[in-house]
C-alpha cells in the first residue's frame, strides 16, 4: 500500500509539471500572435496606427482634388512677358544719369518719369527749338510787310516771293523742331535735364541703369522694362502627335515648381503655323491671367491641355500609386492614422503626377510618401 500510495504521489506531481509547462508555452504563443498596439489591423485592406507611432513620422498626407481632365501627358513650358503689353525703354539721347524715379516693382501709369538724364543732346534740341521759332517769328513779320509794299507796288514781284518762301522755310523748321521736342517728350523748359518716362501702365520688371552711368541710344540693353504683370504669355513646345487636339481657345492648365500643388488657368490664344524640323514640336502660346501676382516671367511650368466637355479626374503625385500587376492601388487616410488601400482606376500617366478616375474622392487626404510602408504593413496584416 505504501508502494502504491508513493506512485500515486509521483504521478501527481509529474501531471502538475506538465500542466505548468503546458500552461508557459500557451502563454508564450499568445503574446507572439497578439499585435502590437502601434499597428493594429482592423481588416485585410487598413492599416490603424496610434497617434504617437514611429512610423507616422514616416508618412506624409495631401488632398487631392478634381480637375479637368488632359487631352495627354503635359509638355513643358514657360512663362515669359506678354509682349502687347510690355515696353523696353531706352534713352533716345546721350547724357548722364542724375536721380534714379522708379526701382524694381514699382507701379507706374503712362507718362510717370523713371530717371532724369543731364544731357546735351536735350539741350541742343532745346535750343534749336527756340531759335527756330524766333526766326519763324521774325519772317512772318517780313513777309506780312513785304506784301504790304508789294500791294502798293513799292517793291517787285521777285522780293514779295522771296519773303514768302523764307517764312515757309522757317515755318518747316519750326515744325521739325518741335516734332524733335516731342519725341523727346519734352516741352522746351527742362534746361537740358531729360526725363526718361514710362510709356504705359503697369509695373517696372526689370533696371538695367545707375546713378552717374553714361547712356546713349545705342546700348544694346533696354533701361526699364515695364509690364502689365497681371497678364503673361506661356510658351508650350507641343509635340506634332497632340496638334491636331490643340487649337485657340482650349482650356489649359499649368502647373509650376513653386506651387506644385496649385492648378493655374490659361487659354490658348495662338497656335504656331511652322514645326520646328529638328523637335517636331509648335510652339503655343497661351494667355494667362495673374492677378494674384504669383508666376513670374521665366518660370518653367508643366503644361496640361484640356479635353473638351466636363471630364474630370483627380491628380494624384505618383509616388502615392503602387502597381501591382495589373491594378494600382493608393492609401487614404480615412481617420487619423487609419489609412485605407483602394484600387484606382488611371486614366492619365504623366512623369510626375497621374489622373485617376475612380478610388479617390475630390478632397479626400492621400498617402504621398510612404506608401510602400503602408503597403507592406497591410500585405502582412493580410496573412
Amino acid at each position: 500500500m505504501k508502494m502504491i500510495s508513493k506512485l500515486a504521489i509521483g504521478a501527481a506531481m509529474v501531471a502538475a509539471a506538465a500542466g505548468v509547462v503546458v500552461g508557459v508555452g500557451y502563454f508564450q504563443q499568445k503574446a507572439v500572435v497578439e499585435p502590437t498596439p502601434e499597428a493594429r489591423p482592423a481588416g485585410p485592406r487598413v492599416v490603424q496606427f496610434a497617434k504617437d507611432a514611429p512610423q507616422m513620422a514616416s508618412l506624409k498626407m495631401e488632398a487631392a482634388f478634381s480637375l479637368a481632365l488632359p487631352i495627354a501627358d503635359p509638355v513643358n513650358g514657360h512663362i515669359a512677358y506678354d509682349e502687347n503689353v510690355t515696353a523696353r525703354v531706352s534713352s533716345p539721347v546721350t547724357g548722364r544719369v542724375n536721380k534714379l524715379l522708379r526701382e524694381i516693382g514699382d507701379k507706374v501709369n503712362v507718362g510717370d518719369p523713371l530717371v532724369a538724364i543731364d544731357s546735351a543732346d536735350l539741350a541742343a534740341a532745346e535750343s534749336d527749338f527756340q531759335k527756330s521759332r524766333v526766326d519763324a517769328e521774325r519772317k512772318k513779320r517780313a513777309w506780312e510787310r513785304a506784301r504790304q509794299l508789294f500791294e502798293r507796288e513799292v517793291i517787285a514781284r521777285k522780293d514779295y516771293e522771296n519773303a514768302e518762301a523764307e517764312h515757309q522755310q522757317a515755318l518747316a523748321e519750326t515744325r521739325r523742331t518741335a516734332q524733335r521736342m516731342k519725341l523727346l517728350n519734352a516741352t522746351g523748359h527742362e534746361d537740358g535735364r531729360f526725363a526718361l518716362k514710362s510709356p504705359l501702365k503697369g509695373m517696372v520688371a526689370d533696371r538695367q541703369i545707375n546713378p552717374g552711368m553714361e547712356v546713349r541710344p545705342d546700348l544694346p540693353n533696354p533701361l526699364f522694362v515695364v509690364t502689365d504683370i497681371t497678364r503673361l504669355w506661356l510658351l508650350a513646345d507641343v509635340p506634332e502627335r497632340y496638334l491636331a487636339d490643340v487649337k485657340p481657345g482650349q482650356a489649359v492648365s499649368i502647373v509650376t515648381d513653386a506651387y506644385p500643388q496649385v492648378s493655374f488657368p490659361a487659354v490658348v490664344e495662338r497656335v504656331g503655323v511652322a514645326l520646328d524640323p529638328v523637335t517636331r514640336r509648335v510652339q503655343v502660346r497661351c494667355l494667362v491671367r495673374n492677378n494674384d501676382l504669383r508666376l513670374r516671367p521665366e518660370m518653367f511650368a508643366r503644361v496640361y491641355f484640356l479635353a473638351d466637355g466636363n471630364k474630370r479626374a483627380v491628380r494624384l503625385p505618383n509616388s502615392s500609386l503602387i502597381s501591382e500587376g495589373l491594378y494600382n492601388y493608393a492609401f487614404v487616410e480615412t481617420q487619423p492614422g487609419r489609412f485605407e488601400r483602394r484600387q484606382v482606376s488611371v486614366v492619365l500617366r504623366g512623369p510626375d503626377s497621374s489622373f485617376v478616375d475612380a478610388g479617390v474622392g475630390n478632397g479626400e487626404r492621400v498617402v504621398t510618401h510612404g506608401a510602400l510602408l503602408l503597403n507592406a504593413e497591410a500585405s502582412t496584416n493580410a496573412q
